[in-house]
């Protein structure tokens, strides 16, 4: 990605089912060297940043995604700055979302808001107050596991009837026995039924106006789901202050992740990220 926010290369490749954890770093890193190799890159990458899937250790020094059950306390960072031999920064995947939406996408200026992925699990990243919200060990956010179906299915994490075990893409392939992409309209609207409540919670709970949704399975689902996320939210957000909280597509698309994992990078280089078009190196 460039100074001014451009993803200027991208690849992707599926995540290797079952696999250890060298065969997922050798993914990993084979789709790194395939990018740095293209000849648009735009000249030497100065940083690498990462957004993963969580829970994490400060820094992102150990990551334990839970779709990921081949990483467990994976040295994600540290073996990636070893590998591509630059500054190298990780962090939570939404997270980084967090930071992107409002450097250049839906959630520009604002300083209080959710950001949320919905993809194959579901994670946020929440500013308050102007700042990128932290938590003990980096791993606040993750709305993924606000209880939305209190007697539903088994989540990864252990408890039950959280939103990743009952509106994410895992969850949706497991109970409908096809992958997202195919699923019928009456799951899209429950999936988005589902997020908007636990959104409503989030708002109630945190004075929040905003809510910023990215990943394949909401993108991919597009407006059924947010047509259903924003009448749940505003049936279960009614105090005065969260009854207005809108919830609304990522403005940066598909590319949103790319370009928070790029701020996290730069975040962790000194410069100032946090709504500051200035951000760009």
């Amino acid at each position: 990605m460039d100074g001014e926010g451009t993803v200027l290369v991208h690849r992707r490749t599926p995540t290797p089912a079952g696999a250890d954890a060298e065969t997922l770093f050798g993914a990993l890193s084979g789709l790194a060297d395939e990018v740095r190799s293209l000849p648009d890159a735009g000249g030497s990458a100065v940083v690498c940043g990462v957004g993963c899937g969580g829970p994490m250790s400060p820094g992102g020094e150990l990551v334990s995604p839970l779709n990921i059950p081949g990483w467990r306390d994976f040295p994600l960072r540290a073996r990636l700055a070893a590998y591509s031999g630059l500054p190298t920064a990780v962090d939570n995947d939404a997270k980084a979302l967090a930071l992107g939406e409002r450097w250049r996408g839906a959630a520009r200026g604002a300083s209080d808001f959710l950001a949320m992925v919905v993809s194959t699990g579901v994670g946020g990243g929440i500013v308050l107050d102007g700042r990128l919200l932290e938590g003990a060990a980096g791993n606040a956010g993750h709305i993924g596991h606000v209880v939305v179906e209190p007697d539903g299915r088994r989540c990864p994490c252990g408890g039950r009837g959280c939103l990743e075990a009952e509106a994410s893409g895992s969850a949706i392939a497991a109970i409908t026995g096809r992958p997202p992409e195919e699923a019928p309209p009456e799951v899209v609207v429950r999936s988005g039924r589902l997020v908007g409540r636990a959104v409503a919670s989030v708002a109630n709970l945190l004075d929040l106006p905003l809510a910023v949704v990215a990943g394949s399975v909401a993108l991919g689902f597009g407006p059924p789901f947010f047509a259903a996320a924003a009448q749940e939210l505003a049936e279960r957000a009614r105090l005065s202050f969260s009854a207005n909280t809108r919830i609304v597509p990522a403005g940066l698309g598909a590319g949103a992740p790319l370009v928070g994992a790029a701020l996290v990078g730069w975040r962790a280089a000194g410069f100032d990220v946090d709504g500051d078009s200035r951000a760009a190196p």
